[in-house]
């Protein structure tokens, strides 16, 4: 049950009231950023909410239980808060949002409302929508392990093992030329089978992109070049000379997890589990059922 201070209960008792919402935003990189709906800066727990930043929120509904209610808020490209640049780089993905509501006159008077986390944000024409999630949703992710063929381990996690840092599983290059937003030519790369890179990753060294993680799709020798193509575009067109380091992907195959990695003894799949066609048989003196590994 949530209990209203008692100088901002009886500023609401009154006939009048001068109220606002304010939004304290908490990225996952640490940066605090404060707005609010009001006309003035507010300074209360710590916190300056900045005005004029362009934020304004949807009408929002509560149900009792734990619902995975959401709300809206927009506004907006600012130099001083949110930068279509942050944006891009995924900077508010997944970033705390606390709501207070707050006296603006005695901004001591406030209480926050509730907790929600960034969802979904869309951009259109120098604005920004995003969504905000209640914590109840995490509740619909998918919990626990999936009983199947492949691994559910993310490649180089702590489950999978594999030290992706290692030298046999990367590489260095630098852009001689973009082809287009999906597609980067290379050189410097060293000789790799086919496939190596798929499903691996491409990060930036430096230049304009410097930091970003992409996933790459496929990857082809072009002479002494390597065109890499990316699951995604680009926002940002890199420059020639800018560098990136490969490194190795993983289709969550035994086969590929003993082979490519040696880590067969850490898989986490089961490779011994018989396909759908194999469990929806029955016994009709004609198949085969000894029992023997389904794979070599």
């Amino acid at each position: 049950m949530r209990t209203i201070p008692s100088a901002l209960k009886a500023h609401l008792d009154g006939d009048a009231t001068t109220v606002c919402h304010a939004w304290r935003v908490i990225r996952r990189d640490g940066v605090v950023l404060g707005f609010t709906e009001h006309d003035n800066d507010i300074a209360f727990d710590g916190t300056i909410f900045l005005a004029a930043s362009g934020f304004s929120a949807s009408a929002a509904e509560e149900e009792v239980g734990l619902p995975a209610a959401t709300s809206e808020v927009s506004g907006g490209f600012s130099s001083a808060a949110i930068t279509e640049d942050d944006l891009e780089r995924g900077r508010y993905d997944g970033a705390r949002v606390e709501v207070f509501l707050v006296n603006w006159p005695l901004p001591e008077q406030h209480m926050m409302l509730k907790v929600q986390e960034i969802g979904e944000v869309t951009r259109d024409a120098g604005r920004f929508q995003a969504e905000l999630r209640s914590f109840a949703s995490r509740l619909n992710e998918p919990q626990g392990r999936v009983y199947g063929r492949r691994c559910d381990a993310a490649v180089g996690d702590n489950r999978c093992g594999v030290d992706l840092s290692l030298p046999q599983f990367r590489a260095d290059g630098v852009i001689v030329s973009v082809p287009d937003a999906s597609r980067l030519l290379l050189s410097g790369v060293r000789s790799v089978d086919d496939g190596f890179f798929r499903l691996g990753t491409a990060t930036f060294v430096d230049g304009e992109n410097q930091g970003q993680r992409l996933d790459i799709d496929a990857h082809v020798r072009v002479g002494d070049l390597m065109e890499v193509t990316l699951w995604l575009p680009l926002e940002r067109a890199p420059s020639s000379g800018d560098r990136l380091v490969l490194t190795a992907g993983c289709d969550k195959s035994f086969a590929i997890c003993r082979s490519k990695f040696s880590n067969r003894l850490n898989f986490r799949g089961f490779p011994h589990m018989p396909g759908a066609d194999f469990a929806y048989t029955y016994a009709d003196g004609e198949s085969v059922h000894d029992g023997k590994a389904l794979f070599k």
